[in-house]
């Protein structure tokens, strides 16, 4: 927890107007990557109902709601109204990949405004971009995650990883 905190303090320094600049993913993202996950297990079987997904993936029914509308337009999902209604996947989960969904959600891998391609803003309190070696660094590790989570499919296997376990701090 105290390196969390040392981390958010060190981001605030950067750029004071955010609520943070090395930024995990968002709880939108998580929770539409997990939707998604659902679907993509569910692909080819028919719509699923909203509500079984909210249960099964431990998402609020009206934050799925606004998630699932947002994929429907972006053409990501397809909705079926009625009684036998739901979602589904609009693309075979091999077309789907994880940097996609993460771009689609975020806006951009960056994790920080100034090695965004899609987003780029300079930081404030910072270095000229020409002299700053952590924004090279930034931009190094954007191209190495997008390389990576382009790769990746939902259709891919994921390995689940056994929880870490507690440490006294």
């Amino acid at each position: 927890m105290r390196l969390h905190r040392d981390i958010q303090a060190l981001a605030l320094t950067f750029a004071p107007n955010r609520l943070f600049v090395f930024r995990m993913l968002s709880q939108k993202t998580r929770y539409t990557i997990r939707a998604l996950q659902h679907l993509s297990d569910t692909f080819g079987q028919g719509p699923v109902r909203l509500d079984a997904i909210a249960e099964a993936q431990n998402i609020p029914r009206k934050f799925l709601t606004v998630i699932l509308s947002e994929m429907a337009r972006e053409g990501v999902v397809v909705s079926q109204r009625g009684r036998d209604g739901g979602y589904e996947l609009a693309l075979p989960p091999v077309d789907i990949r994880y940097g996609d969904i993460i771009r689609l959600t975020r806006g951009s891998l960056a994790l920080v405004p100034c090695a965004s391609r899609n987003a780029h803003e300079h930081c404030a309190n910072c270095l000229p971009e020409a002299d700053c070696r952590l924004r090279g660094l930034m931009i190094r590790l954007r191209d190495e995650m997008a390389d990576m989570l382009d790769k990746v499919t939902l259709a891919d296997a994921i390995t689940l990883v056994p929880p870490f376990e507690e440490t006294a701090v």
